[in-house]
Protein backbone atom coordinates (compact mmCIF):
# COMPACT_ATOMS: atom_id res chain seq x y z
CA UNK A 1 0.00 0.00 0.00
CA UNK A 2 1.24 3.51 -0.85
CA UNK A 3 0.68 5.91 2.05
CA UNK A 4 2.18 9.36 2.32
CA UNK A 5 1.64 9.35 6.11
CA UNK A 6 0.42 12.91 5.69
CA UNK A 7 -2.54 14.73 7.20
CA UNK A 8 -3.37 17.79 5.11
CA UNK A 9 -4.39 21.01 6.83
CA UNK A 10 -8.09 20.49 6.07
CA UNK A 11 -7.96 17.77 8.76
CA UNK A 12 -6.53 20.03 11.48
CA UNK A 13 -9.94 21.19 12.82
CA UNK A 14 -11.01 17.55 13.13
CA UNK A 15 -7.81 16.60 14.98
CA UNK A 16 -8.20 19.64 17.23
CA UNK A 17 -11.85 18.83 17.93
CA UNK A 18 -10.90 15.30 18.94
CA UNK A 19 -8.25 16.64 21.30
CA UNK A 20 -5.51 14.83 19.36
CA UNK A 21 -3.22 17.77 18.56
CA UNK A 22 -1.26 17.65 21.87
CA UNK A 23 -0.84 13.87 21.50
CA UNK A 24 0.39 14.25 17.93
CA UNK A 25 2.89 16.92 18.93
CA UNK A 26 4.09 14.77 21.83
CA UNK A 27 4.49 11.80 19.46
CA UNK A 28 6.84 13.85 17.29
CA UNK A 29 4.50 14.54 14.37
CA UNK A 30 6.12 16.93 11.89
CA UNK A 31 4.20 19.99 10.71
CA UNK A 32 3.82 19.38 7.01
CA UNK A 33 5.20 22.48 5.35
CA UNK A 34 6.59 21.65 1.91
CA UNK A 35 8.18 22.92 -1.30
CA UNK A 36 7.56 21.67 -4.84
CA UNK A 37 9.94 21.41 -7.76
CA UNK A 38 8.72 22.41 -11.21
CA UNK A 39 10.40 23.14 -14.53
CA UNK A 40 10.33 26.84 -13.53
CA UNK A 41 12.12 26.22 -10.25
CA UNK A 42 10.88 25.61 -6.72
CA UNK A 43 7.51 26.70 -5.37
CA UNK A 44 8.28 27.61 -1.74
CA UNK A 45 5.23 28.87 0.17
CA UNK A 46 6.07 31.22 3.04
CA UNK A 47 3.90 33.25 5.35
CA UNK A 48 3.73 36.94 4.51
CA UNK A 49 5.66 39.28 6.78
CA UNK A 50 2.49 40.70 8.33
CA UNK A 51 0.34 37.60 7.99
CA UNK A 52 -0.37 34.51 10.09
CA UNK A 53 1.57 31.26 9.91
CA UNK A 54 0.74 29.11 6.92
CA UNK A 55 -1.94 26.50 7.71
CA UNK A 56 -0.57 23.04 8.42
CA UNK A 57 -1.36 19.64 9.78
CA UNK A 58 1.09 16.78 10.27
CA UNK A 59 3.25 14.07 8.80
CA UNK A 60 3.16 11.06 11.12
CA UNK A 61 3.53 7.37 10.41
CA UNK A 62 0.36 5.32 10.44
CA UNK A 63 1.98 2.96 12.95
CA UNK A 64 1.87 5.89 15.40
CA UNK A 65 -1.27 7.70 14.22
CA UNK A 66 -3.65 4.74 14.08
CA UNK A 67 -3.12 3.63 17.72
CA UNK A 68 -3.63 7.24 18.88
CA UNK A 69 -6.98 7.48 17.10
CA UNK A 70 -8.02 3.99 18.21
CA UNK A 71 -7.17 4.81 21.82
CA UNK A 72 -9.16 8.04 21.69
CA UNK A 73 -12.17 6.16 20.26
CA UNK A 74 -11.93 3.50 22.97
CA UNK A 75 -11.97 6.20 25.67
CA UNK A 76 -15.08 7.86 24.25
CA UNK A 77 -18.29 7.17 26.22
CA UNK A 78 -20.73 5.01 24.29
CA UNK A 79 -18.07 3.42 22.07
CA UNK A 80 -17.46 -0.33 22.23
CA UNK A 81 -14.14 -1.21 20.56
CA UNK A 82 -14.38 -4.72 19.10
CA UNK A 83 -10.98 -5.90 17.90
CA UNK A 84 -10.43 -8.92 15.71
CA UNK A 85 -13.74 -8.58 13.84
CA UNK A 86 -13.92 -9.00 10.07
CA UNK A 87 -17.10 -8.17 8.16
CA UNK A 88 -18.37 -11.21 6.25
CA UNK A 89 -21.87 -10.07 5.31
CA UNK A 90 -24.62 -7.53 5.78
CA UNK A 91 -27.97 -8.10 7.44
CA UNK A 92 -30.76 -6.97 5.15
CA UNK A 93 -34.39 -6.10 5.71
CA UNK A 94 -37.35 -5.65 3.41
CA UNK A 95 -36.73 -3.13 0.66
CA UNK A 96 -33.01 -3.80 0.50
CA UNK A 97 -32.17 -1.78 3.59
CA UNK A 98 -29.11 -2.78 5.64
CA UNK A 99 -29.91 -3.23 9.33
CA UNK A 100 -26.68 -4.73 10.59
CA UNK A 101 -23.70 -6.88 9.71
CA UNK A 102 -22.18 -10.31 10.26
CA UNK A 103 -18.58 -10.57 11.37
CA UNK A 104 -16.03 -13.33 11.88
CA UNK A 105 -14.44 -13.11 15.33
CA UNK A 106 -11.99 -15.25 17.33
CA UNK A 107 -15.05 -16.70 19.07
CA UNK A 108 -16.90 -17.44 15.82
CA UNK A 109 -19.34 -15.52 13.65
CA UNK A 110 -21.66 -13.00 15.26
CA UNK A 111 -24.41 -10.67 14.09
CA UNK A 112 -24.52 -7.00 15.05
CA UNK A 113 -27.68 -4.97 14.44
CA UNK A 114 -27.51 -1.24 13.77
CA UNK A 115 -29.59 1.57 12.29
CA UNK A 116 -26.55 2.66 10.31
CA UNK A 117 -23.52 0.70 9.13
CA UNK A 118 -20.51 2.86 8.29
CA UNK A 119 -17.95 1.55 5.83
CA UNK A 120 -14.57 2.95 6.84
CA UNK A 121 -12.67 0.00 5.39
CA UNK A 122 -10.56 1.50 2.63
CA UNK A 123 -10.44 1.48 -1.14
CA UNK A 124 -11.34 -2.22 -1.40
CA UNK A 125 -14.26 -1.72 1.00
CA UNK A 126 -16.02 -4.98 1.83
CA UNK A 127 -19.03 -3.00 3.09
CA UNK A 128 -19.40 -1.19 -0.22
CA UNK A 129 -19.07 -4.42 -2.20
CA UNK A 130 -21.53 -6.32 -0.02
CA UNK A 131 -24.01 -3.45 -0.30
CA UNK A 132 -23.66 -3.44 -4.08
CA UNK A 133 -22.55 0.21 -4.22
CA UNK A 134 -21.49 1.13 -7.75
CA UNK A 135 -17.76 1.75 -8.08
CA UNK A 136 -16.49 4.10 -10.78
CA UNK A 137 -12.78 3.54 -11.38
CA UNK A 138 -10.32 5.93 -13.01
CA UNK A 139 -7.10 4.51 -14.41
CA UNK A 140 -3.86 5.60 -12.77
CA UNK A 141 -1.07 5.40 -15.34
CA UNK A 142 1.68 5.85 -12.78
CA UNK A 143 3.11 3.14 -10.55
CA UNK A 144 4.74 3.78 -7.19
CA UNK A 145 7.41 2.53 -4.80
CA UNK A 146 8.41 3.89 -1.41
CA UNK A 147 10.76 3.21 1.49
CA UNK A 148 11.53 4.74 4.90
CA UNK A 149 14.93 6.22 5.79
CA UNK A 150 16.75 7.68 8.76
CA UNK A 151 19.46 10.35 8.66
CA UNK A 152 18.14 11.84 5.43
CA UNK A 153 18.37 15.66 5.69
CA UNK A 154 16.04 17.75 3.52
CA UNK A 155 16.39 21.46 2.69
CA UNK A 156 14.62 23.43 5.39
CA UNK A 157 13.71 20.15 7.11
CA UNK A 158 10.40 20.17 5.21
CA UNK A 159 8.67 17.98 2.64
CA UNK A 160 9.80 18.01 -0.98
CA UNK A 161 7.73 17.10 -4.04
CA UNK A 162 9.07 16.84 -7.58
CA UNK A 163 6.78 17.46 -10.58
CA UNK A 164 8.85 15.99 -13.42
CA UNK A 165 6.08 15.85 -16.02
CA UNK A 166 4.94 13.13 -16.09
CA UNK A 167 6.97 11.38 -13.37
CA UNK A 168 6.65 12.33 -9.70
CA UNK A 169 8.56 11.88 -6.45
CA UNK A 170 8.27 13.07 -2.88
CA UNK A 171 10.19 13.06 0.41
CA UNK A 172 8.21 13.66 3.60
CA UNK A 173 9.85 13.90 7.05
CA UNK A 174 7.90 12.07 9.75
CA UNK A 175 8.09 11.38 13.46
CA UNK A 176 11.19 9.84 15.07
CA UNK A 177 13.49 11.15 12.36
CA UNK A 178 12.01 8.89 9.68
CA UNK A 179 11.61 10.21 6.12
CA UNK A 180 9.33 8.59 3.55
CA UNK A 181 10.77 8.60 0.01
CA UNK A 182 8.46 7.70 -2.87
CA UNK A 183 8.78 7.59 -6.65
CA UNK A 184 5.76 7.57 -8.98
CA UNK A 185 6.90 7.16 -12.59
CA UNK A 186 4.88 6.75 -15.77
CA UNK A 187 3.92 3.09 -16.32
CA UNK A 188 5.86 3.18 -19.59
CA UNK A 189 8.96 2.87 -17.41
CA UNK A 190 7.69 -0.12 -15.45
CA UNK A 191 9.39 -2.96 -17.42
CA UNK A 192 12.84 -1.38 -17.05
CA UNK A 193 12.16 -0.43 -13.41
CA UNK A 194 11.21 -3.99 -12.51
CA UNK A 195 14.48 -5.43 -13.81
CA UNK A 196 16.10 -4.23 -10.58
CA UNK A 197 13.64 -2.41 -8.32
CA UNK A 198 16.22 -1.43 -5.72
CA UNK A 199 18.73 0.05 -8.13
CA UNK A 200 15.95 1.67 -10.17
CA UNK A 201 14.59 3.30 -7.02
CA UNK A 202 18.00 4.61 -5.96
CA UNK A 203 18.86 5.81 -9.46
CA UNK A 204 15.57 7.70 -9.71
CA UNK A 205 16.20 9.51 -6.42
CA UNK A 206 19.84 10.30 -7.22
CA UNK A 207 18.81 12.03 -10.45
CA UNK A 208 16.30 14.38 -8.81
CA UNK A 209 17.05 18.12 -8.69
CA UNK A 210 18.55 18.81 -5.23
CA UNK A 211 18.37 15.07 -4.67
CA UNK A 212 18.18 13.84 -1.07
CA UNK A 213 21.48 12.15 -0.04
CA UNK A 214 20.00 8.68 -0.28
CA UNK A 215 23.32 6.81 -0.39
CA UNK A 216 24.43 8.12 3.01
CA UNK A 217 21.03 7.53 4.65
CA UNK A 218 19.94 4.39 6.47
CA UNK A 219 17.05 2.56 4.84
CA UNK A 220 14.96 0.96 7.60
CA UNK A 221 12.23 -0.72 5.52
CA UNK A 222 11.95 -2.69 2.33
CA UNK A 223 11.14 -0.89 -0.89
CA UNK A 224 7.44 -1.61 -1.38
CA UNK A 225 4.83 -0.38 -3.78
CA UNK A 226 2.12 -1.05 -6.27
CA UNK A 227 1.95 -1.16 -10.04
CA UNK A 228 -1.81 -0.67 -10.26
CA UNK A 229 -3.59 1.87 -8.04
CA UNK A 230 -6.80 3.07 -9.72
CA UNK A 231 -8.85 5.90 -8.28
CA UNK A 232 -12.28 4.86 -6.93
CA UNK A 233 -15.40 7.02 -6.71
CA UNK A 234 -18.50 5.59 -5.02
CA UNK A 235 -21.82 7.10 -3.99
CA UNK A 236 -21.21 7.56 -0.26
CA UNK A 237 -24.61 6.29 0.88
CA UNK A 238 -27.04 3.41 0.39
CA UNK A 239 -30.11 2.44 2.49
CA UNK A 240 -28.73 1.98 6.02
CA UNK A 241 -25.14 2.47 4.77
CA UNK A 242 -22.67 5.35 4.78
CA UNK A 243 -19.13 5.30 3.40
CA UNK A 244 -16.27 7.51 4.55
CA UNK A 245 -12.60 7.87 3.65
CA UNK A 246 -11.19 5.70 0.89
CA UNK A 247 -14.31 3.52 0.96
CA UNK A 248 -16.20 6.43 -0.57
CA UNK A 249 -13.44 8.04 -2.59
CA UNK A 250 -9.88 6.86 -3.23
CA UNK A 251 -7.72 9.49 -4.84
CA UNK A 252 -4.22 9.38 -6.31
CA UNK A 253 -1.75 8.66 -3.48
CA UNK A 254 0.72 11.21 -4.84
CA UNK A 255 -1.43 14.04 -3.42
CA UNK A 256 -1.39 12.73 0.17
CA UNK A 257 -5.07 13.56 0.77
CA UNK A 258 -6.47 10.18 1.87
CA UNK A 259 -6.06 10.50 5.63
CA UNK A 260 -7.25 14.11 5.67
CA UNK A 261 -10.35 13.32 3.66
CA UNK A 262 -11.06 10.28 5.84
CA UNK A 263 -11.12 12.45 8.96
CA UNK A 264 -13.05 15.22 7.27
CA UNK A 265 -15.71 12.91 5.79
CA UNK A 266 -16.13 11.21 9.17
CA UNK A 267 -16.88 14.60 10.68
CA UNK A 268 -19.34 15.49 7.90
CA UNK A 269 -21.19 12.23 8.50
CA UNK A 270 -21.26 12.73 12.26
CA UNK A 271 -22.65 16.24 11.91
CA UNK A 272 -25.25 15.09 9.38
CA UNK A 273 -26.68 12.18 11.39
CA UNK A 274 -26.29 13.46 14.95
CA UNK A 275 -29.91 14.64 15.22
CA UNK A 276 -31.20 11.43 13.59
CA UNK A 277 -29.17 9.32 16.05
CA UNK A 278 -30.91 11.15 18.89
CA UNK A 279 -34.33 10.57 17.30
CA UNK A 280 -34.86 14.21 16.32
CA UNK A 281 -34.51 13.86 12.53
CA UNK A 282 -35.00 11.40 9.70
CA UNK A 283 -31.93 9.23 9.09
CA UNK A 284 -32.37 8.88 5.34
CA UNK A 285 -32.70 12.63 4.82
CA UNK A 286 -29.63 13.12 6.99
CA UNK A 287 -27.66 10.67 4.84
CA UNK A 288 -28.71 12.50 1.68
CA UNK A 289 -27.41 15.74 3.21
CA UNK A 290 -24.10 14.01 3.97
CA UNK A 291 -23.82 12.67 0.41
CA UNK A 292 -24.47 16.09 -1.08
CA UNK A 293 -21.81 17.73 1.08
CA UNK A 294 -19.32 14.95 0.33
CA UNK A 295 -19.82 15.31 -3.40
CA UNK A 296 -19.85 19.10 -3.33
CA UNK A 297 -16.59 19.31 -1.37
CA UNK A 298 -14.62 16.53 -3.04
CA UNK A 299 -15.94 15.98 -6.58
CA UNK A 300 -13.83 18.76 -8.10
CA UNK A 301 -10.66 17.63 -6.35
CA UNK A 302 -11.21 14.06 -7.51
CA UNK A 303 -11.89 15.15 -11.08
CA UNK A 304 -8.57 17.00 -11.28
CA UNK A 305 -6.72 14.11 -9.61
CA UNK A 306 -8.20 11.58 -12.02
CA UNK A 307 -7.19 13.72 -14.98
CA UNK A 308 -3.63 14.17 -13.70
CA UNK A 309 -3.38 10.42 -12.96
CA UNK A 310 -3.15 9.89 -16.71
CA UNK A 311 0.56 10.74 -16.34
CA UNK A 312 0.36 13.80 -18.53
CA UNK A 313 2.43 16.98 -18.40
CA UNK A 314 0.90 20.15 -16.99
CA UNK A 315 -1.96 21.57 -19.04
CA UNK A 316 -1.94 25.29 -20.04
CA UNK A 317 -3.81 26.48 -16.94
CA UNK A 318 -1.53 24.49 -14.64
CA UNK A 319 1.52 25.86 -16.44
CA UNK A 320 0.20 29.38 -15.91
CA UNK A 321 -0.39 28.96 -12.17
CA UNK A 322 2.61 26.82 -11.23
CA UNK A 323 5.07 28.96 -13.17
CA UNK A 324 3.72 32.05 -11.38
CA UNK A 325 3.84 30.26 -8.02
CA UNK A 326 7.56 29.60 -8.54
CA UNK A 327 8.08 33.35 -9.07
CA UNK A 328 5.69 35.03 -6.64
CA UNK A 329 5.11 34.49 -2.91
CA UNK A 330 1.42 35.37 -2.94
CA UNK A 331 0.69 32.87 -5.74
CA UNK A 332 2.77 30.30 -3.86
CA UNK A 333 0.63 30.85 -0.76
CA UNK A 334 -2.52 30.48 -2.84
CA UNK A 335 -1.16 27.20 -4.23
CA UNK A 336 -0.36 26.04 -0.69
CA UNK A 337 -4.02 26.51 0.32
CA UNK A 338 -5.10 24.27 -2.54
CA UNK A 339 -2.43 21.64 -1.85
CA UNK A 340 -3.57 21.54 1.78
CA UNK A 341 -7.19 21.13 0.50
CA UNK A 342 -8.39 24.27 2.25
CA UNK A 343 -9.80 25.64 -1.00
CA UNK A 344 -11.35 23.82 -3.94
CA UNK A 345 -10.53 23.92 -7.64
CA UNK A 346 -13.01 26.72 -8.35
CA UNK A 347 -11.30 29.07 -5.88
CA UNK A 348 -7.83 27.88 -6.83
CA UNK A 349 -8.41 28.62 -10.52
CA UNK A 350 -10.80 31.56 -10.18
CA UNK A 351 -10.50 34.48 -12.63
CA UNK A 352 -8.77 36.73 -10.10
CA UNK A 353 -6.13 34.06 -9.35
CA UNK A 354 -5.53 33.43 -13.06
CA UNK A 355 -5.22 37.16 -13.75
CA UNK A 356 -2.70 37.47 -10.92
CA UNK A 357 -0.70 34.53 -12.31
CA UNK A 358 -0.75 36.08 -15.79
CA UNK A 359 0.51 39.41 -14.44
CA UNK A 360 3.32 37.69 -12.56
CA UNK A 361 4.45 35.79 -15.63
CA UNK A 362 4.35 38.89 -17.82
CA UNK A 363 6.60 40.72 -15.36
CA UNK A 364 9.06 37.82 -15.41
CA UNK A 365 9.00 37.21 -19.14
CA UNK A 366 12.50 36.60 -20.42
CA UNK A 367 14.04 36.55 -16.93
CA UNK A 368 13.25 32.99 -15.85
CA UNK A 369 16.19 31.15 -14.34
CA UNK A 370 16.89 27.71 -15.73
CA UNK A 371 16.10 25.02 -13.13
CA UNK A 372 18.68 22.46 -12.11
CA UNK A 373 17.00 19.85 -14.32
CA UNK A 374 13.80 19.60 -16.30
CA UNK A 375 13.53 15.95 -17.25
CA UNK A 376 12.73 12.74 -15.45
CA UNK A 377 15.57 10.63 -14.09
CA UNK A 378 17.00 8.24 -16.67
CA UNK A 379 16.41 4.48 -16.56
CA UNK A 380 19.06 2.65 -14.49
CA UNK A 381 21.95 0.90 -16.19
CA UNK A 382 21.60 -2.86 -16.18
CA UNK A 383 23.81 -4.78 -13.81
CA UNK A 384 24.41 -1.89 -11.39
CA UNK A 385 24.80 -2.78 -7.72
CA UNK A 386 21.91 -1.97 -5.37
CA UNK A 387 22.15 -0.20 -2.04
Amino acid sequence: MLCTHSLTANAYPVLDGLGLVPALEKAGAVRNHARWYTRWGWIEPRASAAGPELPYAYNIRRSVLDPLIRSRAEQTPGVDLLLGHQVTGLVGAAGGRTVGLRAATPQGEREIRARLVVGADGKDSAVAKLAGVADRQHENTRFGYLAHFRNLPLPGGIGQTWFLEPDMAYAFPNDDGVTVLAVLPDKKRLPAFREDVEESFYAFIRALPEAPPIDSAERITKITGTVDYPLHTRKPIAPGIALIGDAALTSDPLWGVGCGWALESAQWLTEAVAAAAAGRADLDRSLVAYARKHQRRLRGHQSLAADFARARPFNPVERLVFSAAARDESVARHTHLFAQRLIGPMRFLNPVALAKASAVNIRHRGTTATPTATTSPPPPSSGADGR
